[in-house]
């Protein structure tokens, strides 16, 4: 029989057989004051899901006794590197790397013990605060346990933080030792005459720079090796933190000024990683987890110190060597995930938006009768996904899988069954193809950097779009009225509001900024400390949130509508043509414009089919029938949307240069920094609306 027949009359078969029942109930009333939700299986918030552990500290040291042997840390060796010249003159770094090489739990207490004892040889004491700015890596996680273990505060910096925002948060936070990679050390020489209060500086990587090591920059600068071999030859007791202790205070790569310092205690990241603990499904030895996300971002600190709590592998990875056809792999050998094939990973939506436009576009490249399969599948599995049995009978799915996604599978290492997704919101449309694609659940979650990333957590059988759960076992949520953004919890058919988190994750303000502390942060009469998020959300009859807006995103137009950014950005972002946007709306005009960077491989091949002549890609953006284009199909994914007129774009400018952490136009997590972009483009803002 053929796939075609099997696709068509196999789920007419199947529906008759499985009813849709009603939807359970995943959030409940909490027994606190307004309208709060908690998750139906706690009663009360989480705040650790181990007996007799109450600190990070105490959770990596219990993991290590209970998994000696077992692996823990995987790095990709260099084979060998080398310059590849593009035909426009650009030059691209290719990596070629090895098999992962590993540390088990045992090995690596011995080098979080050693590290510990090695900074306080350096004369590093707890009432100093250390900095770790570099990219994610083993080093980076053995750092941070060493850390804990002389109850010294880490704070964390991107490793693609500003000079300005990284001298601010060095000099606010007086930190005396900092630890770095070779790349970042250049940029902490840059700064040195601003520095206030750096005395010694640690190096991931054992090829220091000879102009690091002068005096002139008023440190001391140690290798990491070597101080592992100092703690080893000098070993200092541990000096256990207690929970309310300062363990981490996180600069956030925001949207708007310098970046502020979250002040996280070692119970408040605790509840977030006992929540997420008890609701990914099966979570254990058998698992490994591809780490890539920058660990100075909540979300991959709390995931990796989970995975290391329950026994999992923990295999490290970059955005540029995440695959086989990422930008720094060498044409021909493998990317991180096609070499650890992790069962595991967390991701922000940017990177799923790609993984889901590469198979795309690949699969429009090949045409033919690959592409019809490949619709069909799609489409029928899509089907299955929308309707009432999804799950309940796997023939079709084996089936399509087999014949179809296998090979997409493959990108991500073809054994992934779990995907954590959180930092913004996931469409609809990547939501979707993961399901189908990669086979796979994938758990949306929310929560802020001021709540160690904990707040909601899509339940794994939930297989609706849009929605980011019900609120995790160390939350509470409660939404309350915002009559100026016309969003009530009376509202009909689902209250609406400003959402407000409650729980022992909620963290303690913001370092040395009491009055925005006492702006965002409340503790009732019952102790419960609650952070006031700006996010705009609705609860939908089973108890899940859905987030619909953003107080900061609302714009006000020159005839009283009202726009929100953020929703429109996500709805227009599934354009095949688009890379990256930001709208923007002018209280003075009664229109919108936008900036869109373009995705060039989509561009440049419709130019090639219209016969189109271009010099260079920017050329190609300033083209007037490449921006009606673009245009029409941001319209077409608007009305998809069903966004009002006054909500898409009249005018827009495409841009030929992607925007990146590095650029300062995007935080570490992906997310546009509005302001930041208003200012780099002021002039093609001020063109759009003059013309």
């Amino acid at each position: 029989m053929s796939p075609y027949i099997v696709g068509v009359i196999v789920p007419l078969l199947v529906t008759l057989l499985f009813r849709n029942k009603d939807p359970k109930r995943r959030g409940v009333p909490a027994d606190a004051a307004g309208l709060v939700i908690r998750n139906h299986r706690f009663s009360s918030p989480v705040s650790s899901a181990w007996e007799g552990v109450t600190t990070l500290a105490e959770l990596f040291e219990d993991a290590c006794r209970k998994h000696g042997e077992r692996l823990l840390l995987g790095t990709r060796r260099l084979v060998s590197s080398e310059v590849e010249i593009s035909e426009d003159g650009r030059s691209f770094e290719k990596l070629h790397l090895g098999d992962y090489q590993w540390l088990t739990y045992d090995k690596t207490f011995d080098a979080v013990s050693n590290f510990a004892s090695g900074l306080a040889t350096l004369g590093h004491v707890r009432e100093e605060r250390a900095a770790i700015f570099a990219d994610t890596r083993e080093e980076w996680f053995i750092a941070l346990q060493g850390c804990f273990r002389r109850n010294v505060t880490v704070v964390t910096i991107y490793a693609s933080l500003g000079e300005e925002a990284l001298c601010h948060s060095l000099n606010e936070t007086e930190v005396t030792t900092v630890i770095c990679g070779k790349k970042e050390l250049r940029t902490l020489v840059n700064i040195s005459g601003q520095l206030d209060s750096v005395k010694r500086v640690i190096c991931m990587d054992d090829d220091i720079p000879s102009d690091a090591s002068s005096v002139e920059h008023g440190w001391t600068i140690t290798s990491f090796t070597d101080v592992e071999k100092l703690g080893r030859e000098n070993p200092v007791d541990a000096d256990l933190p207690l929970p309310a202790d300062v363990a981490v205070i996180m600069y956030t790569s925001g949207s708007t000024g310098l970046p502020k310092g979250v002040m996280m205690t070692h119970g408040n990241v605790l509840a977030t990683v006992s929540a997420v603990m008890t609701i990914v499904p099966n979570l254990g030895k058998k698992d490994i987890y591809l780490a890539y996300l920058p660990m100075a971002h909540i979300l991959e600190l709390a995931a990796e110190n989970l995975m290391a709590a329950v026994g999992v592998a923990i295999g490290y990875g970059s955005p540029l060597t995440l695959t086989d056809t990422s930008n720094k792999i060498k044409k021909g050998t493998n990317g991180d995930a096609t070499m650890l094939k992790p069962t595991l990973m967390a991701a922000v939506p940017a990177i799923l938006d790609r993984v889901r436009d590469g198979v795309f576009k690949k699969v429009n490249a090949t045409g033919g009768l690959s592409k019809k399969l490949f619709d069909l599948a799609y489409a029928r599995r899509l089907h299955a996904v929308n309707g009432s049995w999804f799950g309940a009978w796997g023939l079709e799915k084996a089936l399509w899988n087999f014949l179809v996604f296998k090979k997409v599978r493959a990108i991500l290492g073809g054994r992934i069954r779990f995907i954590l997704s959180g930092g913004a919101p996931l469409s609809s449309d990547t939501q979707r193809f993961i399901n189908i694609c990669l086979g796979s659940p994938i758990g949306q979650g929310y929560g802020l950097t001021e709540t160690c990333a904990g707040a909601t957590f899509s339940d794994v059988d939930d297989t609706s779009v849009g929605r980011v759960g019900p609120p995790l076992p160390c939350s509470f949520i409660k939404l309350i009225d915002w009559p100026e953004g016309g969003y009530l919890t009376n509202d009909s058919p689902m209250p609406r509001g400003e959402i407000v988190i409650g729980g022992p994750n909620v963290t303690l303000g913001y370092f040395k900024n009491e009055e925005k502390t006492k702006e965002s942060y409340q503790v009732d009469e019952k102790g419960m400390r609650w952070f006031f998020t700006g996010d705009i959300g609705r609860f939908h009859p089973d108890g899940c949130l859905e987030i619909i807006d953003r107080k900061k995103d609302i714009v006000k137009l020159q005839h009283g509508e009202y726009v929100s950014l953020g929703k429109v950005e996500a709805a227009l972002i599934v354009s095949p043509f688009v890379d990256n946007i930001m709208l923007h709306a002018d209280p003075f005009h009664s229109y919108c414009v936008a900036l869109v960077v373009v995705s060039q491989s989509t561009l440049e091949e419709w130019a090639s089919k219209q016969g189109i002549p271009y010099l260079d890609f920017s050329e190609l953006c300033m083209k007037e029938e490449t921006v009606k284009e673009v245009l029409a199909s941001l319209v077409k994914e608007a009305k998809k949307a069903r966004l009002e007129k006054f909500e898409i774009p009249a005018k827009i400018k495409l841009l030929s240069e992607p925007w990146t952490p590095e650029s300062g136009l995007v935080t570490a997590a992906l997310k546009i920094k509005r302001e930041a972009i208003r200012k780099a483009f002021h002039e093609e803002l001020s063109e759009l609306y003059a013309s």
